[in-house]
């Protein structure tokens, strides 16, 4: 038998396999907590803070009660573990930003057991961002608004403290 090699011992580095998962997460007992702003964000941001440990997140789609994200899993994470991961950060951001949601979850699970996911090749990659995108008009929703703005009405005079 022949050894046959390369010639390059040159070893690619970070993750070059293409993971990405279509997921779903529902609130428990299928509240509708999606409806404010505020609590978009809050959950949105906590996900884009994870990317630290190597997930990658695509596009984002909230409705009343759910939200479907893609996320591109390191190879060092399971499936069951990246769910885990998520739902146990989102989770523990929310009842810290949202103190009224411990009124709602008194045993502080936010998420329910349900469990679904998909994999989303390149193929199917832009069908699902538009699915995503069109989640508030597929299922009737509108957003309410509640984040702080800011008046620009009433400039700053000179004699302000």
């Amino acid at each position: 038998m022949k050894n046959v090699s390369s010639g390059s011992s040159k070893k690619i580095s970070g993750d070059t396999r293409n993971n990405w998962i279509e997921m779903l997460f529902i609130t428990k007992k299928r509240f509708r907590c999606f409806r404010k702003q505020t609590h978009i964000d809050t959950c949105k941001q906590r996900l884009n803070e994870l990317e630290s440990l190597g997930f990658e997140f695509g596009e984002f789609g909230f409705a009343d009660n759910h939200v479907h994200f893609q996320v591109n899993i390191p190879k060092r994470y399971s499936v069951e573990e990246t769910e885990i991961i998520l739902k146990s950060e989102t989770a523990k951001r929310m009842f810290r930003d949202h103190p009224g949601f411990r009124k709602r979850y008194p045993k502080g699970a936010f998420w329910s057991g349900y469990e679904h996911y998909q994999s989303i090749g390149l193929k199917n990659f832009e069908e699902s961002t538009k699915y995503l995108r069109d989640q508030q008009k597929h299922h009737h929703v509108t957003i309410i608004d509640d984040r702080q703005q800011t008046l620009d009405i009433f400039p700053p005079t000179g004699d302000a403290a």
